[in-house]
């Protein structure tokens, strides 16, 4: 069957995120099934979610498993043969859906659609080499990857294509999505952007911003992990370890110089870049968590 507002469900994965994801689900509208994974046991949220959005269903998943782990729950429960993977503070445009679902009847041979980021000067692709240079943006164009806050997936054609999860679970946050793109690209499938599906990404601003100091500590730690798996996973350990390990030696330098000065955050950033890279070199998995509590 091909893409059509029937066949299609969204699949968005929530932390902390009241503040901005009911602003993302009326964006959608109420005729396009909606499945929210909710990386905590907040009975409360989902009770609001369900009884205020008929096409709206919330899985509780009772602790924080991530973005990548967290999607890979939603599209599980998806029936319908595409979903579009959202984040929570992400709004689409009036003709965001349509525009993808115009799209896909011109293209047809596709594993991925993703529209485009509003804003222009954070493009949310990267072309396939520096000779693809995108020079129009008005009709469907094939690139090397999309960021992974807004990307539709024809899951019929993964569940065929992928021997393992949708997302790699090592992934706790960042590079699920490289990691996704890069496997799709070598099984020789395509992935498209759709210039004129428009969608507005706040960015950073998926969990609340009372807890932003945390959530940075987590994003620092996370962001180094996960740059050497991904380094280890594709191009082997010697790479991912040289590549890495100059930006371990600046992190500590950092740590012991807001050390002497007493910048505590500045301090605990950089101390989280070095444990990043630490953890990752000895082969430990992603566990570092924000201290976050209600």
């Amino acid at each position: 069957m091909s893409l059509s507002r029937q066949n299609l469900s969204i699949v968005i994965v929530t932390y902390k995120s009241e503040a901005v994801v009911y602003d993302c689900i009326n964006s959608i509208g109420n005729d396009v099934e909606i499945i929210v994974v909710e990386n905590s046991n907040n009975t409360n949220f989902k009770e609001k979610l369900e009884k205020n959005h008929s096409n709206v269903s919330c899985i509780l998943s009772l602790k924080n498993l991530g973005m990548g782990t967290g999607n890979n729950v939603g599209i599980k429960k998806v029936k319908k043969d595409f979903v579009l993977i959202l984040n929570p503070d992400v709004i689409l445009e009036e003709n965001t859906i349509d525009e993808l679902i115009s799209a896909s009847k011109k293209i047809f041979n596709y594993a991925i659609l993703a529209p485009i980021s509003s804003d222009v000067e954070y493009p949310n692709y990267k072309v396939l080499n520096l000779k693809n240079k995108i020079v129009t943006l008005k009709e469907p164009q094939k690139v090397r990857s999309v960021d992974g806050f807004a990307m539709l997936l024809d899951k019929k054609k993964l569940d065929k294509l992928l021997s393992s999860e949708y997302f790699d679970e090592n992934f706790f946050m960042y590079l699920e999505n490289d990691d996704l793109c890069k496997r799709i690209i070598e099984a020789n499938e395509n992935i498209y952007i759709v210039p004129t599906s428009i969608v507005k990404h706040l960015g950073g601003k998926a969990v609340d911003k009372k807890y932003n100091n945390e959530v940075e500590f987590s994003r620092n730690w996370h962001w180094i992990w996960s740059k050497f798996y991904y380094q280890e996973k594709h191009f082997g350990y010697f790479s991912a370890f040289l590549n890495g390990f100059p930006k371990f030696i600046s992190s500590l330098i950092k740590y012991f110089f807001y050390s002497i000065v007493r910048k505590k955050f500045k301090q605990k950033v950089y101390l989280n870049r070095a444990s990043g890279f630490f953890n990752a070199a000895k082969k430990k998995p992603s566990w570092y968590r924000p201290r976050i509590s209600d």
